[in-house]
């Protein structure tokens, strides 16, 4: 599974999410090129290495007229802007529509946290900062290369919000501001610092891509970004984005084999049985056949439970066997992730497909039921109608 891992230490802000993010990806100079393509008015992007307290570190600036706006004292002069205004803006820029559909969806959540900390309703919204074309510009570069990277999943650390008051067109406000406070609901978030770490623009961004915030998680990484803040702080002011591979949630699980062997049991007697055990919470019960005492024929069983189950599994065996012991191995399993779709055929008909991937493996094949009741249908052979089908989608 492929996983990117935020380092939110110093907080998060748009421009140092975006700047890491480049930080990613096998041609920054491409992707510069593909964000000056999008279309932002009046806007370049520019690539710069800053030294972070002696860490190289990437700022992606945004150039308006060929002002950082951010450094501009006629910044907070700027028309306001609603979020109609803005998500016009949005649907100019040539962005893949996965991406336009991100950045718009970030800009409504803004504009609900907002309307919830003014107390007035959405459309009476005035963005000040985020509204500003710079701060469009870092969701449009922020979500276009998330979008590239085709990540399986994001997750953060919890979020350093900083500390303090900041100064923006509403007067001092308190850290985390109103709104980001409101955007960082449900995320693992703490104060350390003496100013704003943390922008509604980062929160936001973080509140629609991160799926949970959590220490980093095993996974083997594969590139590190590091994104520079515009501001130098007593620490390194950067925010670090690892992308890697992470185990599968199904790799290396712990599981019980409980293996016991009969000579006295039909077929339908272990048939009955192997219902009662997987009921009682088994993964799989298999037989075999094998010769035990006197060379009498019989059946070893293997029962494959999860330790929780374990109990509950060894009491179904003796209620439903005649076995009188049970050996246990603790074993670990691996497995492929498996994952079913369903298709439809010219016809109408649909057929399930299930599909298994993970450690460089994958395959998929036709739901055997389906492929069944379309050879009954045809009346033709179970390979026919598999090839027939493969042949149709």
């Amino acid at each position: 599974m492929k996983l990117l891992y935020l380092d939110c230490a110093m907080g998060v802000a748009g421009d140092m999410l975006a700047g890491a993010l480049i930080g990613l990806v096998s041609d920054p100079e491409a992707a510069l090129a593909s964000l000056n393509a999008l279309g932002v008015p009046h806007c370049r992007y520019e690539l710069e290495r800053l030294d972070k307290c002696g860490i190289a570190a990437t700022h992606l600036s945004v150039k308006i007229h060929g002002e950082e706006e951010a450094n501009s004292h006629h910044r907070h002069h700027h028309a306001h802007r609603s979020l109609s205004d803005i998500l016009a803006v949005v649907e100019s820029l040539s962005l893949p529509a996965a991406a336009k559909k991100n950045a718009v969806e970030i800009y409504s959540s803004i504009a609900l946290a907002e309307a919830e900390a003014h107390g007035v309703e959405t459309p009476e919204v005035h963005f000040h900062e985020v509204g500003a074309l710079d701060a469009i510009a870092d969701v449009a570069a922020a979500c276009l290369l998330i979008d590239s990277l085709k990540v399986d999943e994001i997750v953060a650390s919890a979020v350093n919000v900083g500390g303090g008051t900041v100064v923006c067109a509403h007067g001092e406000m308190p850290v985390p501001a109103p709104a980001t406070a409101i955007l960082l609901k449900g995320a693992l978030s703490y104060s350390d610092g003496s100013s704003e770490l943390c922008t509604p623009t980062g929160a936001a961004l973080l509140k629609h891509f991160v799926s949970r915030f959590v220490a980093q998680p095993p996974m083997r990484v594969e590139a590190i970004g590091c994104g520079a803040g515009r501001r130098d702080l007593e620490r390194p002011n950067i925010l670090r984005a690892f992308l890697g591979e992470a185990p599968s949630a199904n790799a290396g699980q712990s599981v019980c084999e409980l293996v016991f062997t009969v000579d006295d049991m039909t077929g339908e007697e272990l048939a009955f049985a192997s219902k009662r055990i997987f009921a009682a919470g088994a993964k799989d019960v298999s037989f075999s056949p094998v010769f035990m005492k006197k060379n009498r024929p019989g059946y070893e069983a293997v029962v494959l439970c999860s330790v929780d189950s374990r109990d509950a599994a060894v009491k179904a065996v003796f209620e439903n066997t005649s076995t009188i012991g049970i050996r246990e191995r603790l074993c670990r399993r691996y497995l492929l992730d498996r994952k079913s779709r369903v298709a439809v055929l010219p016809s109408g008909e649909k057929v399930r497909i299930k599909t298994v991937e993970g450690f460089g493996v994958e395959r998929s094949k036709l739901e055997a039921d389906d492929v069944s009741a379309y050879a009954e249908k045809l009346g033709i052979s179970f390979k026919q109608a598999n090839n027939a089908l493969e042949g149709k989608i």
